[in-house]
């Protein structure tokens, strides 16, 4: 079985800044990519960034320049580094994984549990 377990949701005021955790254990043989989703309420899941294992970067257009995605490959973790936040940016982040198992034959997608964001004054 797979877990990605997330941490450092919160809230915080418009301009400040958060960084989430998330890492991936378990019976991992591969892993293809990792990354980042939202979804706000009464909308629907969104891309936020993904890092491929093999290098570069996918940023939503509305995050660029503000948000920056990292890996730690031996950790199979990766962060989201969140600065200048806004109060749109409030949602439920989920943590996303592109992996294969041992006994799997092909890689598929895995999710946290989610942590809530919130950026208010």
């Amino acid at each position: 079985q797979v877990q990605l377990v997330e941490s450092g949701g919160g809230l915080v005021q418009p301009g400040g800044s958060l960084r989430l955790s998330c890492a991936a254990s378990g019976t991992i043989f591969s892993i293809n990519a990792m990354g980042w989703y939202r979804q706000a309420p009464g909308k629907e899941r969104e891309l936020v960034a993904t890092e491929p294992t093999g290098g570069g970067t996918n940023y939503a257009d509305s995050v660029k320049g503000r948000f920056t995605i990292s890996r730690d490959n031996a950790k199979n973790a990766v962060y989201l580094q969140m600065d200048s936040l806004k109060p749109e940016d409030t949602a439920v982040y989920y943590c996303n994984a592109v992996l294969r198992t041992f006994l799997a034959i092909s890689s598929r997608a895995y999710w946290g549990q989610g942590t809530q964001v919130t950026v208010s004054s």
